[in-house]
């Protein structure tokens, strides 16, 4: 296969390309001109400089690619500029499927996000079939892939064999930013989780979300979702689990969410508002932590054969990854 990966200096990206890699695949990798390129180091990639907004440069992209892995994506629960959410991620969305319509490419495959069908608020746990209007959503970045996610589907109505993979919160090593699970993990090893929420989330090992890419490519249904997910677990039994593999002490105290709502109000005022900077306590994802995570991915299971690695791998994987990463992991 001769595949362009987008995002490929990104975490989902960046672990994609090396199972791709592993698989003897060619792999193109298409970079932003400042991106931080450092993941790709010493892979045998053809790295190409271009950005999702500048339609010329993806048309350059996708010459000769049978696959296009679009996992590019403004990934943050907060932006000094919120539009920059729809300038990346559905513009920039439009402009790559376009140049893959317009070009040789066979499939693609689209990285939207589990969090388009809604949170768990108790009965049934949300999978594929289930629905979330986008007033429901709490967040710039998770409103950009809703609609970036329902422009994608329109291209398959026009022709384009794509499938969509929603991925739960992947976990694991080569998080370079980090994300915002992975900061839950650099947070806790730091010591800087004093206390927890009444809340949970899904994890899966970012490995498995890479391999689930390359299986949605093989085996997807065009025009189908599959939730690339695994473990349903709350926030303390997160927290239970990272303990387990550092040896330190797990945070005690719940913090009820109206205390935790009004800190991270505070916290936004002080810092976006008068100091002009990223909030310590994203507001977003409070708001988001009012509801459970809870997913079900069984269908990419059993449709794709998507793997899923027990938990204590990748957080064992991400603790090391951290902990070696020198001045951009605990040492920070």
């Amino acid at each position: 296969m001769k595949a362009l990966v987008t995002g490929a200096t990104g975490f989902i990206g960046g672990n994609l390309v090396r199972e791709l890699l592993k698989d003897g695949h060619d792999v193109r990798a298409l970079c932003r001109p400042k991106a931080d390129r450092s993941m790709l180091r010493g892979l045998d990639v053809e790295i190409l400089t271009g950005d999702l907004r500048d339609r010329a440069s993806l048309a350059w992209a996708v010459e000769g690619r049978e696959a296009v892995f679009h996992t590019a994506a403004l990934y943050s629960l907060w932006s000094p500029d919120p539009r920059n959410f729809i300038k990346t991620n559905v513009d920039g969305t439009v402009n790559i499927l376009e140049a893959a319509m317009e070009g040789s490419v066979s499939r693609v495959v689209y990285t939207s996000t589990a969090s388009v069908f809604g949170h768990w608020k108790g009965g049934p746990v949300p999978n594929e079939r289930s629905t979330c209007s986008l007033e429901e959503i709490a967040d710039g970045y998770h409103r950009s892939k809703f609609l970036a996610e329902a422009q994608a589907l329109d291209f398959c109505k026009r022709g384009l064999d794509m499938v969509v993979v929603n991925p739960t919160a992947p976990i694991g090593p080569w998080d370079p930013k980090p994300t915002p699970t992975g900061r839950i993990v650099l947070d806790f090893i730091r010591g800087r989780m004093p206390a927890y929420i009444d809340t949970g989330i899904n994890i899966v090992d970012v490995r498995d979300v890479a391999r689930g890419h390359i299986l949605a490519y093989e085996k997807g249904r065009t025009g189908e979702r599959y939730i690339l997910g695994n473990r349903n677990l709350t926030l303390k039994e997160l927290f239970g689990a990272l303990a387990d593999v550092t040896g330190m002490s797990a945070p005690r105290v719940r913090l009820p969410y109206g205390l935790a709502m009004t800190l991270a109000q505070v916290d936004h005022l002080l810092s976006v508002k008068l100091l002009s900077k990223q909030p310590r306590i994203p507001l977003a994802g409070v708001r988001m932590a009012r509801h459970p995570m809870y997913f079900d991915g069984s269908k990419a299971v059993s449709e794709l054969g998507m793997p899923q690695t027990p938990l204590e791998t990748p957080l064992r994987d991400a603790v090391s990854w951290f902990r070696n990463r020198g001045p951009l992991g605990v040492a920070a």
